[in-house]
């Protein structure tokens, strides 16, 4: 998902420090630094072309709506993850295309550029072995996925590119059907090819011929119907939720939850409020965020004063009009605990939509991960079970990703 709007995710107001939830124990805390952690779905690179904005520096969420930087995420025990490559659907035209494969590629080399820059916190990773060594080194583990395969256009073999930057995982569609697949939430509410496009079972074949995952997010039932019957490799949802909890189009029934678990997938828990449950309506403040947003495209060239600008309208909604429905910590976990409860911690992982759209009531940013952890251990899962879902789960679709390629 993504909607951070160039400026940092979509926050309410800041809320009492009462309602954030219960602290960590040391205990806890220390189980929690020493896992090896992986969020699968990371939209931070948005940040990193940000005018005047560092990943070397602590960010306040209420102050600029980011969510992930180092310091952050060393407080939060966060080894790493999925940086996404996220790139907003348009015209399927040739140039449409043209404009989208650019813009793409420079952010793949704006997350390269990152690593480039500090390689004493960060290190590219490109297979499932890299995670633990760079880890256990103190820095920071970056892959890099796709989502929205929009800018591939037509040409189905210039994910070879996007593989040689560093793609690993890529997913198919956004927010609305494309040339490859139907998506979730097309605001037409009507298939368009009833799953995979014929160009987008092509794309597949070359996903598992290249070892990259196939990521199913954001794409429809009969997308994931699709790619669990012919891909060649386990299928990954870097970012979604569960319908038996919140019936919403980007979450997944427990049938399709069991079926993608037979076939080694994995899920990877959401916590964009919008999907974890129904909230109140709030209609001046989404209209006055509508008309700020209208202000801010994912390519816009911001100046620092801008941007500023930008961030103080921003404040001004959240006091105007505050968002007092908020979905909570309790209710990314409702989630967790139920896809575990259905396939088990084999087949569950975290892919919280940092930067991106996700955060909650008492998980606001990155420094909060600990508090999932804790949940987990007293939900009863055992220290093997949550390192599975922190991090060995996904590496092993990643690892059979690998081992499958070119066959």
């Amino acid at each position: 998902m993504r909607v951070a709007f160039l400026m940092g995710v979509a926050l309410a107001a800041l809320v009492p420090i009462s309602a954030q939830g219960q602290p960590v124990s040391k205990k806890d805390l220390a189980l929690h630094q020493r896992l090896l952690t992986l969020d699968t779905h990371l939209d931070t690179p948005a940040s990193l072309d940000l005018p005047g904005w560092s990943i070397e520096t602590e960010h306040d969420v209420h102050a600029d709506y980011t969510q992930v930087d180092l310091p952050r995420m060393k407080k939060g025990g966060l080894d790493g993850g999925f940086w996404a490559i996220y790139t907003g659907q348009g015209p399927l035209t040739i140039e449409g295309f043209r404009k989208a494969r650019d813009f793409a590629i420079l952010r793949g080399l704006s997350i390269r550029n990152m690593v480039a820059a500090d390689p004493a916190n960060f290190v590219l990773a490109t297979e499932a072995k890299d995670a633990a060594p760079i880890a256990a080194s103190g820095k920071r583990v970056v892959y890099i996925s796709i989502e929205n395969a929009y800018p591939l256009g037509e040409d189905v073999s210039l994910l070879k590119t996007f593989y040689d930057i560093g793609v690993r995982v890529s997913g198919f569609a956004h927010f609305a059907h494309n040339q490859f697949a139907d998506s979730s939430t097309d605001p037409s509410g009507k298939p368009r090819y009833g799953g995979l496009s014929p160009l987008g079972k092509e794309l597949l074949k070359e996903m598992n011929r290249l070892g990259v995952v196939p990521d199913a997010s954001h794409s429809s039932d009969q997308v994931l119907d699709d790619l669990l019957a012919l891909s060649t490799t386990p299928v990954l949802l870097t970012h979604s939720g569960c319908k038996a909890v919140y019936d919403h189009p980007r979450n997944i029934d427990d049938a399709h939850l069991k079926a993608l678990a037979a076939k080694g997938g994995v899920i990877q828990m959401n916590a964009y409020g919008a999907y974890l449950r129904a909230s109140k309506p709030n209609p001046q403040r989404q209209e006055a965020l509508k008309a700020l947003y209208a202000q801010m495209r994912e390519d816009a060239k911001l100046t620092p004063e801008k941007r500023a600008q930008l961030l103080a309208k921003r404040q001004e909604i959240d006091r105007l009009y505050p968002d007092t429905d908020r979905p909570t910590f309790d209710d990314f976990m409702a989630h967790m605990l139920h896809a575990l409860k259905v396939v088990g911690p084999d087949h569950v992982g975290i892919g919280l939509d940092w930067d991106g759209g996700g955060g909650v009531v008492g998980l606001e940013d990155v420094t909060a991960l600990p508090k999932i952890t804790a949940a987990l251990l007293k939900a009863g899962y055992s220290e093997a079970d949550i390192q599975k879902i922190w991090s060995g789960n996904v590496l092993h679709v990643l690892a059979a990703a690998e081992a499958a390629k070119g066959k």
